[in-house]
């Protein structure tokens, strides 16, 4: 899907990091949430509540997810889940551009 109909935009945008990851915040119809985001290079850690979908639009990481001691690789146009209430590192090789959608519990 490359363009979602019917949100609401949140207008203020959400910085982490200093500003080197930045999102905006999408609200559907149905209630359901997606930020949508870049990521510049460099390392970062980041805290679920809910559980995630991180579908990579374009770039290039190395992702380390809860549970798992090994980084494994996305490219733009892959995507990796991310459960509820845990923590996962990336390593950001080349700008990133992404769009996590939240899964409620």
């Amino acid at each position: 899907m490359t363009e979602f109909k019917n949100v609401t935009a949140t207008k203020a945008a959400n910085f982490y990091f200093d500003g080197k990851v930045t999102s905006r915040t999408l609200t559907f119809e149905d209630g359901t949430t997606k930020t949508l985001g870049i990521m510049m290079p460099g390392e970062y850690e980041f805290g679920t509540a809910d559980a995630e979908i991180m579908e990579i639009t374009s770039g290039e990481l190395d992702v380390k997810l809860p549970g798992s001691d090994k980084f494994i690789s996305i490219k733009g146009g892959e995507q990796f889940n991310v459960p509820a209430n845990a923590k996962f590192q990336v390593n950001i090789k080349i700008i990133t551009d992404y769009c996590c959608s939240y899964i409620k519990g």
